[in-house]
């Protein structure tokens, strides 16, 4: 189980939860979970998300395990240029 941290707008589309607890092994899964029990929010996962995981951003390494105890946000993309 890892908790992880809806930063921005992600949180209100869990429900108005900034923080929710996820059994997960890999960002992969992570994504299919939270598809699962929130689905407002896989869109955002389609369109892409970023992870940032002890403080380093993952964004397409979604084998990346997710360690036990890890501070992990989850990021909306940012768009413009």
């Amino acid at each position: 189980m890892v908790e992880v941290t809806l930063w921005g707008s992600l949180g209100q589309l869990a429900g108005g939860q900034s923080k929710v607890e996820i059994e997960a092994k890999d960002i992969r899964e992570l994504f299919r979970k939270l598809a699962e029990q929130y689905p407002g929010l896989e869109p955002y996962i389609e369109k892409g998300i970023a992870v940032a995981i002890d403080g380093v951003i993952y964004r397409d390494t979604w084998s990346k395990e997710l360690p036990q105890g890890a501070e992990i946000f989850l990021l909306p993309r940012l768009a413009g240029g």
